[in-house]
């Protein structure tokens, strides 16, 4: 690392300072190029990348398919509207269809976006389709994460991201986790639009539920009237060694949203609903379009969704991560054994693991960081592994070596 670079780096960090909205905590480095599994920063420094972008990139960083892909649709067409049908838009359904229960999908730009049409989809659909407009309460977990939009940081069972933001969205209410008597309690009240949960919390933890949670759940909303929407944001597109996290338990929702890893970088963001809940969206002659978005699907985010899927399927990494994914549960479970207590378990599925400590996890993730690793924190005290899917068990144990490093020396120095 130069000395130029080092002071290009910092040059940019404080414009940063003076120019950016201070709503981030940002590491305090900024990152110039990547290349698989890892990240170079402006300083010229080297990372091994764990985070994916916050399990984004699903393919790494300059995987080729993606790249070929993207320069060729940048060159032909990048946006027309919805006002027209979209070739890689429905490319795009079709791929996404023909791998979940799914037969009817809306694009949006992110998790958020397709969380908001899924809960609007679920109201209209109990005003509309059923004729019960009395059944307008939401239901949602507490610790979930499901965006940072009114409505959706609304139904976000987690007090800290809905501070300051009153009066929220709502009827809103919330239930633990993993937990079908509290479920049953509410939704057999009758006044349930929807019961929106994530096959395995992500933010809040990575808690995988118990088996038969999703089934119960399933089951419940069938006999109250409810609609099931399963928050697949960050555990869909292969991230859990299924294409979607709530095949584990051969369990079919009425809605699922996704987004993250589905563009492998581009914003994206889809809703995929049965054909009976699509009807809670369905243009009515003579009314107003229900829905909708300018960017949603556009042909440039669509190509990077079929490239995504395409490259998937064809390199087997559904297949891989979940393999991988073992050997990774496996060497975490390794270390937390050698740290006990002060490590206390771990957590997850696939290429979404993390090490559970019995403090912050903050600073760990931040001596990760300095030595060349980067991971994040989950549910505040989860240090967070989501790498891409194209991670080899060499990029795992490299890894590993480092957080056995970083903690040898955290836990040393802190009570």
């Amino acid at each position: 690392m130069t000395n130029m670079t080092t002071h290009r780096q910092q040059d940019l960090l404080t414009l940063a300072d003076r120019v950016l909205l201070k709503n981030y905590r940002q590491q305090p480095v900024v990152m110039e190029r990547g290349s698989g599994v890892h990240l170079w920063d402006s300083g010229g420094r080297r990372y091994l990348d764990m985070t994916a972008g916050i399990s984004v990139c699903c393919l790494g960083h300059g995987h080729p398919a993606l790249t070929a892909a993207l320069v060729e649709q940048a060159g032909r067409l990048l946006h027309t509207s919805n006002l027209y049908f979209i070739e890689q838009q429905i490319q795009a359904a079709r791929a996404i269809t023909e791998r979940c229960f799914g037969e009817r999908v809306f694009f949006g730009n992110s998790g958020a976006e397709a969380n908001e049409a899924a809960l609007k989809l679920a109201r209209r659909y109990q005003h509309e389709v059923a004729r019960q407009p009395s059944r307008n309460t939401i239901v949602s977990t507490l610790g979930s994460f499901h965006g940072r939009s009114f409505a959706t940081v609304s139904i976000t069972g987690q007090e800290k991201y809905r501070t300051g933001f009153g009066p929220m969205f709502g009827p809103v209410e919330f239930v633990p986790y993993d937990d079908l008597d509290a479920a049953a309690a509410v939704l057999r009240r009758g006044d349930v639009c929807a019961f929106i949960v994530e096959p395995m919390q992500a933010e809040g933890g990575l808690l995988v539920p118990s088996a038969g949670y999703l089934a119960g759940l399933r089951e419940l909303t069938r006999e109250t009237g409810a609609l099931l929407i399963f928050d697949e944001v960050q555990t869909g597109i292969g991230r859990t060694g299924k294409w979607f996290g709530h095949q584990h338990d051969g369990v079919e929702p009425d809605v699922m949203t996704l987004a993250k890893a589905l563009g492998g970088g581009v914003p994206i963001g889809a809703m995929v609903a049965s054909e009976e809940a699509a009807r809670g969206l369905s243009f009515i002659e003579g009314g107003a379009v229900p829905h909708a978005s300018t960017f949603g699907g556009n042909p440039f985010a669509c190509a990077s969704a079929n490239a995504v899927i395409q490259t998937i399927e064809k390199e087997g990494l559904i297949e891989h991560t979940a393999q991988v994914g073992e050997y990774l549960g496996t060497r975490l479970a390794e270390v937390a054994a050698k740290y006990a207590p002060h490590a206390v378990g771990t957590r997850g599925r696939g290429f979404l693991r993390g090490l559970v400590l019995d403090r912050p996890a903050g600073p760990t993730v931040a001596a990760c960081r300095k030595n060349g690793l980067l991971v994040s924190v989950a549910g505040g005290v989860v240090v967070r592994f989501a790498p891409a899917l194209i991670a080899k068990r060499e990029h795992i144990d490299e890894a590993i070596g480092i957080l056995q490093s970083v903690l040898g020396q955290v836990l040393a120095s802190e009570p």
